[in-house]
């Protein structure tokens, strides 16, 4: 049966939407959270419940089509041809058990809303930089968080999921239930199945602390030294990140950072006053801003940076096994370059801690990885794309010899696939567990190699 008279059709019978090429919203309702990624559905649906999904489910299998869940934030990749694009924002539920540490989260949930509702309490979600990226959306894809050197990946704390299977049934899985099953969601759940809902651990944070020093760009190369050096004796409550923007001469920016260049290092440990370790950092340049003491989660939220509404961007994502002087003096020099202006951002994080030694099985996993590096190429109106191609490209030249094995899904770019993250017995595994839990294909495969 064609594929429009199918969908127009299942429209009829559901509680919530179905839009379709023609109706006057569906150009909005096709874009994903990236404006800079096209991508030309044969539908977008907003299903109310669990019934309107398996409206959906049958809808896919009478038409030969596939279903593609896609949460609010980062992950969007274009390919699409033929499958309908499923928004959860409907799947809202939102419970915390502060007495064991569990959050209950609907599969529309963004972290936003557990952040806001964990305040005070002495708990931290595992939350990605960003509080409007949908928890499914990045608990199923990996997710490294603030937290991750302390609590693993968002993945690691997946305790269980509650899953539509193509075949309709609906049901609660862990570890005890289905593992091959939960360990596929873990990094790459959805191609396995509809996630509704999630039950994830919490990080107990007692004495939040935090710092952030800014530095100037002339000090980078020394002061990622420092942070480098502390990473071989930090605790795994201590995380941290390093951020080097290159802000261009642009009205609308604040004179004070209009055209300027500078480092940023921020540590956040959970377990209190880092100063013992940061004073180290501190001494390796020039400190021209530093903001430390007691925080929360929702302060560290706040201080993100990150647009909190659908904006086009570029980036490029690498994990690197170490860092040493060489690839630090590489990484630095080639940002300096005039012709790199199209880099607006590198942000570098340090891996470690209980990323090695993840305490669930999971597709994703950084075990082994010292850092973790996404480079920023703002996409703006009527700029030739050419050059920020050119400095991506650059960028990945600058580290591919320190590069680790494998990152994490959360951090793939457009036409990046499953490979990056898994070796060929991994991939294999995965396309097992896909055949057992959705044998029509009516879930979209994602990123899963073709």
């Amino acid at each position: 049966m064609a594929l429009r008279s199918v969908l127009e059709s299942a429209r009829n019978a559901l509680r919530g939407d179905l839009i379709l090429p023609g109706d006057a919203s569906f150009e909005a309702a096709r874009r994903p959270w990236n404006l800079a990624i096209e991508q030309h559905p044969a539908g977008v649906a907003v299903p109310v419940d669990v019934d309107d999904l398996r409206t959906l489910l049958q809808a896919a299998r009478d038409a030969g089509a596939t279903l593609s869940v896609q949460p609010t934030g980062h992950g969007a990749d274009g390919d699409l041809a033929d499958a309908v694009v499923v928004r959860m924002a409907a799947f809202d539920e939102l419970s915390v058990d502060l007495g064991s540490g569990v959050v209950r989260v609907g599969s529309g949930v963004r972290w936003g809303a557990v952040v806001e509702a964990l305040e005070g309490t002495g708990w931290a979600a595992p939350a990605g930089t960003s509080p409007v990226v949908a928890v499914a959306g990045y608990t199923l894809g990996g997710g490294h968080s603030w937290f991750s050197r302390t609590a693993g990946l968002g993945s690691d704390n997946l305790r269980a999921a509650w899953v539509l299977r193509s075949d309709g049934t609906h049901e609660r899985v862990d570890d005890d239930s289905d593992p091959e099953l939960m360990w596929a969601l873990r990094g790459a759940g959805g191609i396995v199945g509809i996630v509704t809902a999630l039950e994830i651990d919490l990080v107990p944070t007692p004495a939040l602390w935090g710092t952030e020093l800014t530095f100037e760009a002339a000090d980078a190369g020394s002061v990622m030294r420092a942070v480098r050096d502390l990473s071989a004796e930090a605790a795994a409550s201590l995380n941290v990140f390093v951020s080097s923007m290159r802000m261009p001469d642009a009205p609308q920016l604040p004179e004070e950072i209009r055209g300027r260049s500078f480092l940023t290092v921020q540590a956040l440990s959970t377990a209190g006053a880092a100063d013992d370790l940061i004073k180290r950092v501190r001494a390796a340049g020039t400190v021209r801003r530093e903001v430390s003491g007691a925080t929360s989660p929702k302060t560290v939220a706040a201080s993100s940076g990150e647009p909190t509404e659908p904006t086009p961007g570029k980036g490029v994502s690498a994990a690197l096994s170490s860092l040493d002087d060489a690839t630090i003096d590489d990484l630095f020099r080639f940002r300096g370059l005039p012709e790199q202006w199209p880099i607006m951002g590198i942000d570098i994080r340090m891996l470690s801690g209980a990323l090695n030694e993840p305490r669930r099985a999971g597709f994703a996993t950084l075990q082994g990885a010292g850092w973790l590096l996404h480079a920023l190429v703002p996409v703006f109106p009527g700029v030739p794309s050419e050059p920020g191609e050119a400095s991506m490209a650059g960028f990945r030249d600058v580290l591919a010899r320190a590069a680790a094995p494998q990152t994490v899904p959360t951090f793939l770019g457009p036409g990046e696939t499953l490979e990056r993250c898994g070796d060929p017995a991994s991939i294999d595994r995965l396309r097992d567990v896909r055949a057992a839990a959705d044998p029509e294909s009516l879930i979209h495969e994602g990123r899963l190699p073709r």
